[in-house]
């Protein structure tokens, strides 16, 4: 029988799912140590084997792992607390200073005292070395290698642990770099090295300099983990196949990360978004948002037969331009704290109380109301079953700090405090939910949603009712949903080539060329990591603009449409989405359209677990009920008697109607008075708008054998 682990180191725990096919999947959480991940993944997988039936020997435990897919945010942390390796540059002559330049606009425009972010790379260390390439690929001046060596000799004396090569116009023809990267090589060899056209070969100099930098940055912190990470997994005896995470929402072999290390920068939340997909395939849908609500923020996603992908990025206000998940980020988490502005008005983040000393209920020493003490008020959340009853939490705590910083100051009462904390809390989460949808072109009405994290199924009947979105779908993993969905993800290589070319000029045979090269090396990529020729597949986009545009658009392409050189297909598909994201098009102007680049995507696919169909149990939920508790109704801006659930007893087809509670030991689910519920054959939750039966289906043997 398959096994497979999905592992996901967050700040405070290491979350595990394990799935074996035809069973349910099992979680575990371990607690983290930010010192070394690889020993909460050990101590995770030592906790697995103790709750084996029977319980089995770590060792022999590790043997029968078939798969593990790791995701891991040491690079994204690396970054975000400064603590890259100590980088030098070498340039072209005369662009040394374009890391710190940037694009030369200030994000905060009318903020006079907004300081530029810190560069990767000290200007000490950024040297610029005579040597031009032009944008055609002639060499116009001759690469001058003494100078790197002479910077390459003061580097080593400085104990430089990492070098990044980018050269002007290297898109073009990567000579100049192929020739300095093969020197740092020889002269450093201990040294990482990332090169501009091996990490992204395309145009746009500040770009394709961060993100190069970027990847030097992170690459010895990624290469020591994974090294100690493969060598505790051998030492248990795990010998099956290990992946990583990467930020596109796939995964890639731990040679492959270390090759390209900022692949997996952002990479903590991309496996959620096609564990969406999966969840609402049960009902017939190929669309969803997914939510993420952690301690400190909430994140949300929008998937369309696949993953939202953007092209670039930035992370800690340095840009990255790889393709990754298109997720939108705020401060909204359980941990956000309650404060007043100067106008007096109600404010929910973007600081948080993190885990330490974290929300006042916690007991740890916090003071300051949070989302959490205001859904402890509520009653959402019962004292005694937190974390399954692992933690008490003091009720009494959350109140008084909600009563001395929001009740009283504002002259309302504890609970009515608590109820606008939880409102607000809401209506910021909706508003991330705007972003990537209205936003982006998309209806969130015609979206289900899937709440994820351990706070996020509590707040989801208010986000869609203030949305109009009347169907939420809470999977029994919702609190380790990231974790399930990398065991979903595919194996996933990005290339891209820049092609600078009008759509009514095109060389076919030029871009024949690139496509097919492009083939060859992702097919080479998947053929290294053991997929076979029926598994593979390539799919093509390109990014398009009208002429004289500055933004482009990414648009998928079949291949045969450039097989049979047809330029209406290409044009249709670009002024299709062009429409779509900004509401109009110019076709009937016959504005000309400009190609900027190639992008082309290998995917391997991956044994994903085999989820048995739950029996029906029937309509009734009786068997589940728990004693009921007071608890607040939005709809009616009361408290009232609610009857409460066991979600872990509650069956495939049972039903119940709002406002009622649904409790697990890692979540907890709240039905409001405007939606019922009922559980599909995924064991799910399914919350719908009162009156919408319509838009459930429990599952029927064609549907589960489709998403299985």
């Amino acid at each position: 029988m398959t096994l497979k682990i999905g592992i996901d180191v967050g700040g405070t725990f290491t979350d595990f799912v394990v799935a074996r096919d035809g069973a349910e999947p099992a979680i575990f959480k371990s607690l983290s140590t930010p010192e070394d991940p690889s020993i909460a993944v050990v101590n995770g997988l030592a906790d697995i084997a103790a709750a084996m039936e029977p319980p089995m020997t770590l060792e022999a435990f590790a043997a029968t792992i078939d798969t593990i897919v790791h995701g891991t945010t040491v690079t994204t942390n690396a970054t975000l607390t400064h603590t890259g390796a100590k980088c030098g540059l070498l340039t072209t002559e005369g662009l040394r200073d374009a890391l710190e330049m940037r694009r030369g606009i200030r994000e905060e425009q009318y903020n006079n005292r907004f300081t530029n972010v810190r560069p990767l790379v000290p200007r000490a260390r950024r040297a610029g070395i005579k040597g031009r390439i032009d944008r055609d690929g002639g060499e116009v001046e001759a690469l001058d290698l003494a100078a790197i060596e002479s910077e390459l000799a003061a580097w080593r004396k400085d104990g430089v642990q990492a070098v990044a090569v980018c050269f002007m116009n290297s898109f073009a023809n990567p000579a100049h770099e192929q020739a300095a990267a093969a020197l740092v090589r020889r002269a450093m060899p201990e040294a990482y090295v990332s090169v501009s056209t091996e990490v992204l070969p395309s145009i746009r100099f500040y770009e394709r300099v961060s993100t190069t930098a970027l990847n030097a940055y992170v690459g010895p912190k990624l290469l020591h983990y994974l090294d100690q990470l493969v060598a505790r997994l051998s030492g248990i005896g795990f010998s099956g196949l290990l992946m990583i995470m990467q930020s596109n929402g796939g995964v890639i072999s731990p040679q492959a990360a270390r090759d390209k290390a900022a692949l997996t920068l952002l990479s903590g939340p991309a496996g959620w978004p096609g564990a969406g997909l999966f969840y609402v395939g049960a009902h017939g849908q190929d669309r969803c948002i997914t939510t993420d609500m952690g301690g400190t923020s909430f994140e949300a996603s929008v998937a369309v037969g696949a993953p939202m992908v953007k092209n670039d990025g930035e992370i800690a206000r340095h840009k990255i331009a790889l393709p990754m998940l298109d997720i939108h980020t705020i401060g909204a988490g359980g941990g956000s704290i309650g404060w007043l502005d100067d106008g007096g008005l109600l404010r929910m983040g973007p600081a948080s109380a993190g885990a330490d000393p974290g929300p006042a209920c916690y007991g740890k020493g916090g003071k300051l109301p949070t989302t959490t003490d205001a859904n402890v008020v509520l009653g959402y959340l019962d004292p005694a079953f937190f974390a399954g009853g692992r933690m008490a939490l003091d009720v009494n705590a959350a109140r008084a700090a909600i009563e001395a910083h929001i009740a009283k100051p504002m002259g309302l009462t504890i609970e009515q405090a608590a109820a606008g904390m939880y409102r607000v809390a809401c209506n910021n989460m909706a508003q991330g939910v705007r972003e990537v949808t209205i936003k982006r072109g998309f209806d969130p009405r015609e979206f289900p949603v899937i709440p994820g994290g351990g706070a996020g199924p509590i707040h989801g009947c208010l986000i869609c009712s203030e949305l109009e979105i009347p169907l939420l779908i809470v999977p029994r993993e919702a609190s380790v949903l990231c974790a399930f969905g990398m065991l979903m993800c595919e194996l996933r290589h990005d290339y891209v080539r820049t092609f600078v070319s009008r759509l009514d000029g095109i060389d076919w045979a030029r871009l024949a060329e690139l496509v097919a090269a492009m083939t060859a090396e992702g097919q080479q990529a998947l053929a290294d990591e053991r997929v076979p020729p029926a598994r593979r597949r390539v799919e093509l986009r390109l990014d398009c603009r009208y002429l004289k545009q500055y933004h482009e658009v990414s648009v998928e392409v079949p291949q045969d449409a450039v097989a049979r050189r047809d330029t209406a297909a290409i044009a249709r598909a670009f002024h299709a989405e062009h429409q779509r994201l900004y509401g109009y098009a110019l076709e009937a102007e016959g504005s000309p359209i400009e190609i900027i680049n190639l992008r082309l995507q290998a995917i391997g696919e991956t044994d994903r677990p085999a989820y048995r169909k739950q029996a029906s149990g029937g309509a009734d939920a009786g068997a589940a009920r728990k004693p009921a508790r007071r608890m607040y109704i939005p709809e009616r801006d009361a408290f009232a008697e609610v009857p409460v659930y066991d979600g872990h007893r509650m069956a495939c087809g049972n039903r119940i109607a709002g406002p009622a509670l649904i409790e697990q030991q890692t979540t907890a689910i709240f039905v409001s008075e405007t939606f019922d519920c009922t559980v599909d054959a995924l064991g799910s939750f399914v919350l719908y708008a009162k009156g919408r039966e319509d838009l459930v289906k429990t599952g029927s043997t064609r549907q589960m054998e489709a998403v299985a």
